[in-house]
């Protein structure tokens, strides 16, 4: 957050009128400030350095990439950026990515405007907005598998990397997790 208390947020959706709305929504909200927009994923990777923003909204699904490799990018740069996925698709897949890119939340873009505006807040304010019902519904599906052998992605993990996902199964924060793991 800035000095003024603004939460700072930039925008990375491929289709205009959606971030048009999504500006507006924003910037009329005394507590929140567009700091910038891109259309793509390689505008995004240029700007949002730049702008440093507390919370990057990230459209899942672009024409030269995905929010979540935005993320990830954004996230391994500066870990203080939050980044809120915002999609069309309730996608199993895509919410594991998200996760493991280090997404503090993930929403279809059928929220209403002003719970899109309290997942901004949330976010800003280190909470989680990944849904532990189906966060933990795609964790147990990579834990099975769709014929009970388990995924190949989990078979890689680490037992601390285990022990991280089943805490982001729970619906904790990036933050809770840190101290529960140091705890030990």
């Amino acid at each position: 957050m800035r000095e003024d208390g603004k939460i700072t947020v930039f925008l990375l959706d491929d289709h205009e009128v959606v971030r048009r709305g999504v500006h507006e929504l924003l910037s009329v909200e005394e507590d929140i400030e567009v700091v910038g927009e891109a259309g793509t994923a390689a505008d995004a990777l240029a700007r949002i350095p730049a702008t440093r923003p507390d919370v990057a909204i990230l459209d899942v699904r672009l024409p030269d990439g995905s929010g979540v490799e935005v993320c990830r990018e954004v996230r391994s740069g500066d870990e203080h950026i939050k980044c809120l996925m915002l999609t069309s698709y309730a996608d199993d897949e895509a919410l594991f990515d998200a996760i493991m890119a280090g997404a503090s939340g993930y929403v279809l873009k059928a929220i209403r405007g002003n719970e899109l505006l309290g997942a901004v807040r949330d976010v800003a304010a280190g909470k989680s907005l990944l849904d532990p019902v189906a966060t933990a519904r795609v964790l147990e599906r990579l834990r099975e598998g769709k014929s009970g052998r388990g995924d190949d992605r989990l078979a890689g993990l680490t037992d601390q990397e285990r022990k991280i996902l089943d805490l982001i199964g729970e619906g904790l924060t990036n933050r809770v997790i840190g101290e529960r793991l140091h705890r030990v």
